[in-house]
């Protein structure tokens, strides 16, 4: 399988503090691949530092074959590797339509600006059509982000990112604050979503263990900073040592 990105020997200290320590993975295309661990155990530091909002103190991310460690998020992203941002909290005066379009400018080197004429839109109006609509929002294009449901914005900040086109995406936490009945059809949607807007790949952190085991393809373990399982789902779960060791019992958790 194609190799999309590759982390090297990362290492990130704050102070005397090792949030990251020699960590070193590779996904290929067509992986989802979840990152779990305790608190504290580097899981956002680790998708900051790929995305491009940490600089590593050591090591490397390459992302098809060519180092980008140096690169910001921004130019990171129109190579393809882009993160979801939660837009929608730090922007909930926009319009799902205005939030997604943010996106979409970003990627075309645009400004965006609502007092602009509606002309000025055009060139994006029918990408942010589809990337709406394959998030199933169509119905809600004017409708203010603040009063979405949760599991609605969680779904507007990813479709956002995916303006940007990427063939890999970075996500965290992206079912955190869904009420646990919604979390699958949130799941569901963004991984039709995701695939049929060409996403090869995904690396999420996420905790909840059943959907890991549903929908992740691998498992990644983080313990104070360091990789201490790579697993296939089924190997994970059906390792309770693995299990207790990275994230405590887990009660009833799911093999499929």
């Amino acid at each position: 399988m194609e190799m999309l990105l590759r982390a090297r020997d990362l290492t990130k200290r704050y102070g005397t503090f090792v949030a990251l320590n020699n960590v070193s993975f590779d996904v290929t295309k067509g992986e989802v691949v979840a990152v779990v661990g305790p608190n504290g155990a580097g899981k956002t530091t680790l998708v900051n530092t790929l995305a491009g909002l940490h600089v590593p103190d050591a090591g490397d991310v390459l992302f098809e074959g060519r180092s980008v460690v140096t690169l910001p998020p921004a130019a990171r992203a129109r190579r393809g590797l882009a993160r979801s941002f939660q837009l929608v909290s730090v922007y909930p005066s926009f319009t799902v339509s205005e939030m997604v379009a943010v996106g979409a400018f970003s990627r075309r080197g645009r400004t965006f600006n609502m007092l602009r004429p509606a002309s000025w839109f055009e060139p994006e109006r029918s990408e942010i059509a589809s990337v709406v609509e394959a998030f199933g929002l169509s119905h809600r294009l004017d409708t203010l982000c603040s009063a979405l449901s949760q599991g609605e914005k969680k779904l507007a900040d990813i479709a956002s990112a995916m303006t940007l086109r990427p063939r890999l995406i970075l996500l965290d936490e992206p079912t955190s604050g869904i009420a646990s009945s919604d979390k699958h059809r949130i799941m569901e949607r963004l991984l039709a979503a995701t695939e049929s807007l060409g996403v090869e790949s995904l690396v999420l952190v996420e905790h909840d263990m059943e959907l890991i085991a549903r929908y992740a393809t691998r498992v990644i373990g983080l313990r104070a900073g360091e990789i201490v399982a790579d697993l296939p789902p089924s190997q994970f779960f059906g390792d309770p040592d693995v299990i207790e060791s990275i994230v405590g019992k887990v009660p009833g958790h799911a093999h499929g």
